[in-house]
């Protein structure tokens, strides 16, 4: 029987060493290097249109680089012996919708040489009330669920799950957040991308933040986010934020909740200055910066944000 092809133990699951992807004229992706080890969390970040896709499409053999080389367990991701090993959650997945939920992880299964019980897989994805519906009948919430229970049934030594809590109730969130943290503790390597920052905040042993198809930043969450200066000071002033705004200290200002949020690089200039200027200043609370503030920072997008909210 065919079985997953395993790499030494010292070995990455799988590297891109300077690999490029253009389509046509634009340059999707250039130069990147980039390592996923067994037993981690590796999140993916970069805005839309960074180069995330692409990245996965190489790993997962899909795309082939125009540069560099893509190794997956120490061979080729578009050998199918490979991608056995591979399991993958994509942001669309159509599957027929007259199969029921049990079905449709009993087919998937078969494709795998040493696939996990179908018990286990509906357990693990929080499937086991619902066997028995039709995938047309379940929310779409649910039905991320059955896209994530097909891409572990084979028990893959490599999962790559993309966008997955999309859909998803905060409660039901937090139980995908402990499946990926066991899947991890087995010894399975996850490569994940998501929009929620405090998802990759919350699971990732390392981050790989990607913009303009190159790699801006590595690290763990606490070392990206020691990459961005400065500190989040909120609190409630009788000062206009236009006034506040031009201070040298205040890197972006905003208005939440009848609250002046800041980001400054010298919280305590500006916390002298403002307490100077505004007797009646109260509610003060002073922050370090989080993973989105970090993320604005290092991909520079401050100020689109900023005109976001002033639209």
């Amino acid at each position: 029987m065919t079985t997953h092809p395993k790499p030494r133990p010292d070995a990455p699951l799988a590297t891109l060493r300077g690999a490029s992807k253009s389509y046509g004229k634009l340059r999707a992706l250039s130069g990147m290097d980039l390592e996923v080890r067994a037993g981690e969390v590796l999140a993916l970040l970069g805005a839309n249109g960074a180069g995330k896709t692409t990245t996965l499409g190489l790993l997962t053999g899909r795309l082939a680089p125009d540069e560099g080389e893509v190794s997956v367990f120490g061979g080729d991701p578009r050998d199918a012996a490979i991608r056995r090993g591979l399991g993958v959650m994509l942001q669309e997945g159509g599957l027929p919708e007259n199969l029921r939920v049990a079905e449709h992880v009993r087919l998937f299964s078969t494709y795998y040489p040493s696939p996990r019980p179908v018990a286990e897989t509906l357990e693990l994805a929080g499937l086991s009330d619902l066997a028995k519906r039709p995938y047309s009948a379940l929310s779409g919430g649910q039905q991320r669920r059955v896209q994530f229970a097909l891409a572990i049934c084979g028990n893959p030594a490599l999962l790559f799950v993309d966008e997955p809590t999309v859909g998803l109730d905060v409660e039901s969130r937090r139980g995908f957040w402990t499946v990926l943290r066991r899947l991890r503790e087995q010894g399975t390597g996850i490569v994940l991308t998501t929009h929620y920052l405090e998802e990759a905040d919350a699971l990732a042993d390392r981050i790989v933040l990607v913009a303009g198809g190159r790699k801006l930043a590595e690290g763990t969450p606490e070392q990206i986010k020691s990459q961005a200066s400065g500190k989040r000071i909120r609190a409630r002033s009788s000062l206009d934020l236009a006034s506040i705004s031009s201070w040298p200290e205040v890197r972006q200002a905003s208005l939440s909740e009848g609250r002046v949020e800041i980001l400054s690089d010298d919280a305590d200039a500006l916390l002298r200055r403002w307490i100077a200027q505004d007797p009646q200043l109260s509610d003060i609370d002073v922050r370090t910066v989080n993973l989105e503030d970090a993320f604005l920072s290092l991909t520079g997008t401050h100020g689109d944000k900023q005109q976001e909210k002033a639209a």
